[in-house]
């Protein structure tokens, strides 16, 4: 890990479709592959399970309303008043900073907790997760949020999903989940019928 954080740490930034919300990249993994921490709130940040020093110290800037980390991204969601112009600076200088002196992203209970995870899936959901992680991941990705499935109600044929990220409250989540991931998956897996979207 310390050769990892040893080279130069470089980090870019992207824009997503919710104005408030915006991608900070950094050139190595910060979540394991299929993992997701989202955090609406700064109470969140102190949680079993996802408890994260990073997330604690971002909302630390009166501005920051929401933190999501995946892969190797952190999505930080500012409030309405503030412009990203003014900020933005700021934000990239910290989790260089941040990172260089090898602050930790998690606490180490939250490592524990989220290491072990044995699923037993029905095919059905065995497939929904493989259309999700093949096609729908990656996008929602770039766009920097996140996907994660949620349940699958087989009478119904509805699925679940967990929008995280900038999908949180971002006026074309909607359209995205009923126009292209319900498609998709009614296409992909017959048994589905309809696709909804869990606390947003």
């Amino acid at each position: 890990m310390d050769s990892l954080l040893s080279r130069p740490i470089s980090i870019f930034t992207e824009g997503s479709p919710n104005p408030n919300s915006m991608k900070f990249v950094v050139n190595f993994e910060l979540v394991p592959a299929g993992l997701s921490f989202d955090y609406a709130e700064p109470g969140d940040a102190l949680l079993d399970g996802k408890a994260s020093p990073l997330a604690v110290s971002l909302f630390g800037f009166e501005f920051v309303r929401r933190v999501f980390i995946a892969g190797n991204f952190i999505t930080v969601t500012k409030d309405d008043a503030t412009d990203w112009d003014d900020v933005l600076f700021e934000v990239k200088f910290f989790l260089k900073q941040y990172f260089e002196e090898k602050k930790p992203v998690f606490a180490q209970r939250t490592m524990d907790a989220n290491t072990t995870r044995l699923d037993v899936d029905s095919e059905t959901v065995q497939k929904i997760k493989a259309v999700l992680d093949q096609y729908v991941r990656p996008a929602v990705e770039s766009d920097g949020g996140a996907i994660n499935f949620h349940s699958f109600d087989e009478p119904s044929g509805t699925v679940k999903v967990l929008l995280q990220g900038s999908c949180s409250g971002c006026p074309s989540s909607t359209l995205t989940l009923k126009a292209g991931i319900e498609n998709l998956l009614t296409r992909l897996v017959p048994a589905v019928k309809q696709v909804e979207a869990e606390g947003v």
